[in-house]
């Protein structure tokens, strides 16, 4: 495979993206050319926040092709056209071959939750230290155990005498719900407003052998919970404070996360009049908020 490397302007991202498509490109990735310097400029908020900008000022595009002539038609063809004039061709090379499945497993090892409770992908083997284990790799859904907010919530199930009936709000991967199973819950609902997540659950459920009673869409979750679990992000959980609140039965927990410690105080006001809230965990600046109904 052969690349082709570009330099353009913020405003020809979209027609320079849509021609190299055209063109045959495998893909085309585009990246901040001012990165790691002072000109570097924020093109995505902070979650639950609206974006800054809609693009950066300089981008530097690379388009893969199945062929070196295959680029060079690309390369021929594009600065021939009029909407070029501001963008700029860095060249193009050889993509050396690479044993990709290989490379991306590289990157994921086994995550400890406690010193006895790990998740572990399916390429390694547990420690030796595991008594129990989830075993996940990644996929479309969020939740393999290596952002900070699913760390805590597990951390929480993993400290619990009793989790009862519990709900996994916002599913993602299942992995929440898988941990709850596995930490003795008397029953596991868990629901996603995305269908492909919820598949997700079904299928990481099955393989680590652990029985949810369903898993659905939201209108799946019924009745009350001695646990509700929620790692989204703040505004939705905001949004979601009444609902969830009234799947928590008397004396239950509620337990919340995706949420960055300056948010800590929109959460307490928003559920105010539903649960006191308080931060229970906290790590590289997420926190974890939980209550007693």
């Amino acid at each position: 495979m052969h690349e082709l490397r570009l330099l353009c302007p913020e405003e020809k991202i979209e027609i320079l993206s849509d021609a190299l498509e055209a063109l045959d490109a495998l893909s085309v990735s585009v990246e901040d050319a001012d990165a790691q310097t002072e000109a570097e400029q924020a093109l995505f908020g902070e979650p639950g926040m609206p974006p800054p900008k809609d693009g950066w000022q300089r981008s530097r595009v690379t388009a893969l092709f199945t062929t070196q002539e295959l680029a060079k038609q690309a390369e021929q063809t594009l600065l021939l056209q009029d909407f070029f004039d501001q963008c700029q061709m860095l060249g193009s090379a050889l993509v050396p071959e690479e044993d990709w499945v290989r490379l991306t497993q590289s990157q994921f090892a086994p995550v400890e939750i406690t010193p006895e409770f790990w998740i572990v992908p399916s390429w390694h083997e547990p420690p030796a230290s595991a008594k129990t284990v989830i075993r996940l790799d990644p996929g479309l859904a969020f939740g393999t155990g290596t952002h900070p907010t699913t760390r805590m919530c597990l951390r929480w199930i993993a400290a619990q005498s009793r989790l009862g009936a519990v709900l996994d709000y916002g599913c993602g991967s299942g992995i929440l719900a898988i941990g709850a199973a596995k930490y003795g819950a008397a029953e596991v609902d868990a629901v996603d407003i995305d269908p492909a997540a919820v598949e997700s659950t079904r299928l990481n459920a099955e393989s680590n052998h652990t029985r949810l009673r369903s898993t659905g869409l939201p209108d799946a979750a019924h009745g009350q919970y001695q646990t509700v679990l929620a790692n989204i992000l703040a505004t939705p959980l905001k949004v979601l404070a009444p609902l969830l609140c009234s799947h928590v039965r008397p004396g239950g927990h509620l337990v919340l996360a995706g949420i960055l410690a300056r948010q800590t105080e929109e959460l307490r006001l928003a559920y105010q009049d539903f649960a006191d809230l308080q931060v229970s965990d906290e790590e590289d600046g997420w926190v974890l908020m939980t209550a007693r109904l």
